[in-house]
Formats: structure tokens, C-alpha cells, sequence
């Protein structure tokens, strides 16, 4: 099995031409294909600032017991 990751782009109509040579020789194969668009604008950064939240937020119960229960639950 071979994973291949390429970015490329698709004609005006919207299709997609692909040829990719493989050391395979006239076999059946199975093809996934995933389609990602993407962005032609840069990431953007989502920097939130939470300091307006410290102190706000409480939690009464026992935060060990709490991570052993999620962690229990994979």
C-alpha cells in the first residue's frame, strides 16, 4: 500500500486530471480520494485572550477523580 499526498489544482470546469506512476503493473486497485480545499487566505489567528475569565469559573468536585473518569471512559 502506498499513501501519496499532493496538492494540485483543478481545471475551469472543476475536474480533477491526475496521473501518478506507481511500481504497480497492470493490477486492480483500490483509490481513496480526499478532497481539501485550500485556503487562499492565510490561517487566521485565532488568539483569544481569556484572562477575563480567571477566578470566574469553579468547579466543586475532585478534579483527580474527574481525569481518572475521562481517562477511564477511552
Amino acid at each position: 500500500m502506498e499513501v501519496l499526498k499532493l496538492t494540485t489544482k483543478t481545471d475551469e470546469s472543476g475536474c480533477l486530471n491526475l496521473t501518478i506512476p506507481t511500481h504497480l503493473r497492470a493490477v486492480e486497485v483500490n483509490v481513496v480520494l480526499v478532497l481539501d480545499p485550500v485556503s487562499s487566505v492565510e490561517k487566521q489567528e485565532l488568539n483569544y485572550d481569556f484572562s477575563d475569565l480567571v477566578g470566574r469559573l469553579t468547579f466543586g468536585g475532585d478534579a483527580v477523580a474527574m481525569q481518572r473518569t475521562l481517562r477511564d471512559e477511552w
